[in-house]
């Protein structure tokens, strides 16, 4: 049965054990040759596709070393064609047996297969259809590829199978590979942008004896040494303003968190965001700033403010709206908290429109606010939007707003019904500070496992004096699933977290 046959085929499983064993028979005659390509450790390259046909000069004989995977080949007797794949594109190579030599030539059609990687030295050329190639004179075996791509009509679709083998799916299709490579262009874009306005990157724990920076249920990992149990941050928060309280007036953290939660389109166990912080600075301040960069990376990367995402065009002109939290409500729900005085008739104004509170939820004005918004609201905002002042109730680290204590100088942007980022003009009260992480306390006494701890340290940093401050924190995975129209946090993760087969 042929290989190349079976390849281009649904093979069953027994076709697929011959395949193996075809491409290990092929392996071993190749050390029998003495040509075993597991034991080569470099090769001489020196030009990539793209580069090839972009300088490409009729008028001028150049030689290159291509390297890189067969992802097809077709053989016509004493010639053939290979396409090789690079980092950046398909190069074709036109391989003859006059110029290579008969034992290569039989090496090659013998012995390799797709999948294969390759390296080959010759010139450049334009063939009679107009196809910039190699022409082949020398040509090396680099790897040998031992399981078979699949099949090229079909690729790799299946979602769960491209999440799990993301090399396979990097491989069959170039589409993912362009969602990466922006994925890194937006992280350069995010560290130059506040670099050039003066921020300093620096790292903090990952391990912590408190959970705290956010509303969510933390990992929990023990310490043998110190025979303590620790937890994984859920935010870079707290240690960064403590850096502020230090005189590092303008820092920034770039890197994983970890919250042991569900898993969805938008969320991922380990994700990657970015906090930043700078003192003499408030909400107003964070606002200019991500709106600034958001849409400075889309202009930089992809030449437009119009973007697609998720079935609907964004447009991230700057100038978004900025709309508090109350009149969004009223807006979309006819409720006028304001107009509510009362923590009983701010329930029952919620449960008129069906929202009811979280179990653990203390019912207050505030968190009924807060889920008429969350259940009624939020998945109305398409359009670049700042919601803001949110309640004191579920803001513990943000700064009450002068005109009405039940709110806080906070934000959260929203795009597509997605948040892309939360900020506050920090909290700098230390006597304000305890009590809102006592009544974190009281709500994880009562069962609500994402409320946060009571950090002692935290506090007596505030009481030295902490300037007022802006933060701001950014969830770089869905930024980039905006810039890349991706409608799942996996396919910006190279390797998310997946239920194991077993």
């Amino acid at each position: 049965m042929s290989e190349n046959r079976t390849e281009n085929q649904q093979a069953p499983e027994q076709e697929l054990g011959e395949l193996l064993q075809i491409r290990r028979d092929k392996l071993a005659r190749l050390r029998e040759a003495g040509k075993d390509p597991f034991q080569l450790t470099t090769c001489p390259r020196d030009a990539f596709a793209e580069e090839i046909r972009e300088n490409f000069d009729e008028n001028t004989e150049r030689h290159v070393c291509i390297a890189g995977r067969v992802m097809s080949r077709r053989d016509m007797g004493k010639a053939s064609f290979l396409d090789v794949h690079d980092k950046t594109g398909r190069m074709q190579v036109y391989v003859k047996i006059d110029d290579v030599g008969e034992d290569s030539y039989r090496e090659m059609k013998e012995c390799w297969d797709v999948g294969d990687i390759i390296s080959v030295e010759g010139f450049v050329f334009r063939t009679r259809r107009g196809e910039i190639s190699v022409h082949a004179q020398k040509m090396t075996l680099l790897s040998k590829s031992l399981l078979p791509l699949p099949e090229k009509f079909h690729g790799l679709k299946d979602t769960e199978l491209r999440y799990r083998q993301r090399y396979v799916d990097l491989i069959m299709n170039p589409e993912v590979k362009r969602n990466f490579v922006l994925r890194s262009q937006f992280i350069k874009h995010v560290r130059d942008f506040l670099d050039n306005r003066g921020y300093m990157e620096v790292e903090t724990p990952v391990l912590n004896t408190i959970s705290g920076g956010a509303t969510a249920r933390p990992f929990i990992t023990h310490h043998n040494t110190l025979d303590i149990d620790m937890y994984m941050r859920i935010a870079t928060e707290l240690p960064l303003k403590r850096l502020i309280v230090g005189g590092l007036d303008r820092v920034y953290e770039l890197g994983r968190i970890f919250r042991n939660e569900g898993m969805d389109p938008k969320h991922n166990p380990e994700f990657t965001t970015v906090e930043l912080y700078q003192a003499y600075a408030d909400f107003n301040d964070m606002m200019d700033l991500f709106e600034e960069l958001l849409s400075s990376a889309a202009q930089k990367l992809l030449g437009t403010y119009q973007l697609e995402w998720q079935g609907q065009q964004i447009d991230l002109t700057p100038g978004w709206p900025r709309l508090p939290m109350h009149e969004a409500v009223k807006q979309y729900t006819g409720l006028d908290f304001m107009a509510i005085t009362s923590d009983e008739e701010a329930v029952a104004a919620a449960k008129s429109i069906g929202v009811e509170l979280p179990e653990t939820a203390d019912k207050t004005w505030g968190n009924a606010l807060y889920e008429v918004f969350d259940q009624r609201v939020e998945e109305k905002l398409i359009q670049p939007t700042f919601i803001t002042m949110h309640p004191v109730d579920v803001s513990p680290l943000a700064k009450r707003s002068p005109q009405d204590p039940r709110l806080t100088e906070r934000f959260e942007l929203f795009i597509c019904h997605s948040e892309m980022g939360n900020a506050f003009s920090e909290l700098n009260d230390p006597i304000d500070q305890r009590a809102r992480f006592q009544k974190q306390v009281e709500l994880r006494d009562k069962g609500d496992d994402e409320a946060g701890m009571m950090d002692e340290d935290f506090l007596t940093a505030l009481e030295y004096g902490m300037p007022p401050t802006g933060g701001l924190g950014i969830g770089i995975d869905r930024c980039v699933m905006l810039l890349t129209n991706s409608d799942s946090i996996r396919e910006v993760i190279l390797f998310p977290t997946m239920k194991p087969l077993d």
